[in-house]
């Protein structure tokens, strides 16, 4: 092999499609895109269903764009955690000029996408989630305060706003409560992980509230919030702009989140907190799927 055959071997990438797409974090994208086209489908106004699937795509992409720098900037993080070591940074497999290059690419795409085939205000909403969740919350709150995933959970709080941005070119109170009821649940939906994973976040050192103001104030706060997140959740159906099958679902999912942060509260193990976890996205997933469904079936039946 000759020198140069050598020097360029050794920058060549031994990534592979699907390691370039676990860069995008495709479990918390699929959550973005389902609630941001929730949002769509609330919002007034109606769009192409070309148009609709090129602002999810827009969405995605930036949401993809968001986890590549985050993975780019907590490489170094990610090698001494169990559950991130084997992500494609740390585990080599991927540079981290490459991962940082592909996240800037998509996220400029994501946001002239966006403008393009929607408006410059939902561009704009999604650019800035981008840069608060890459910027604000990696590069700054996760290392430096344990209520990082309080203010950083704004970021994953912004698609359904987006999306309804997206369809009728406005911000309002239909939308900013969408936004209360995903800020409101990450704190105790991501602090009833951190329970279970505080040995990995204290080994990276990471500032999450179990390591630095300990499990109980933790079980506390997961309580706090899930008791302000339950009427939060009500909010779509008592302003009007959900019908009964959310109202019932929020009813039931609201006290059953309160029923698993007592538990957590008075129980305090890992196997109670994994419960609460899975229990919170199921109850995301059934507060939007209704939030969707409804308008849904009533442009079928029209």
């Amino acid at each position: 092999m000759s020198h140069f055959q050598t020097r360029a071997s050794e920058h060549l990438s031994l990534a592979s499609p699907g390691d370039f797409f676990a860069l995008l974090k495709p479990r918390v994208m699929s959550l973005v895109v389902f609630t941001a086209f929730a949002g769509m489908l609330v919002a007034p106004g109606k769009t192409h269903p070309v148009i609709g699937f090129a602002i999810l795509l827009a969405i995605a992409v930036g949401a993809g764009a968001s986890g590549a720098l985050n993975m780019w900037y907590d490489a170094d993080i990610d090698a001494v955690m169990k559950r991130t070591a084997r992500r494609p940074i740390p585990s080599g497999r991927i540079r981290g000029d490459e991962a940082l290059a592909f996240g800037l690419i998509l996220s400029a795409f994501s946001v002239l996408l966006l403008g393009v085939v929607a408006n410059w205000l939902a561009a704009g909403l999604l650019a800035f989630t981008i840069f608060f969740y890459a910027v604000v919350y990696t590069m700054w709150l996760k290392r430096s305060t344990p209520q990082n995933i309080v203010i950083g959970g704004a970021a994953g709080a912004f698609p359904p706003m987006i999306g309804y941005a997206a369809v009728s070119g406005s911000v309002t109170l239909e939308s900013l409560v969408l936004f209360a009821i995903i800020f409101i649940w990450t704190p105790p939906h991501f602090w009833a992980l951190a329970l279970v994973k505080a040995g990995d976040y204290e080994r990276a050192g990471v500032p999450m509230m179990p390591n630095v103001h300990g499990a109980a104030r933790t079980r506390f706060e997961i309580l706090v919030y899930s008791l302000v997140l339950a009427p939060t959740g009500l909010l779509p159906w008592a302003l009007g702009f959900a019908g009964p099958a959310h109202g019932a679902l929020a009813a039931a999912g609201g006290l059953g989140m309160i029923i698993g942060a007592l538990r957590v509260w008075r129980v305090g193990a890992p196997k109670q907190a994994m419960q609460l976890f899975g229990f919170s996205i199921l109850y995301l997933f059934l507060l939007f799927a209704a939030l969707a469904a409804e308008p849904l079936v009533a442009a079928l039946r029209g």
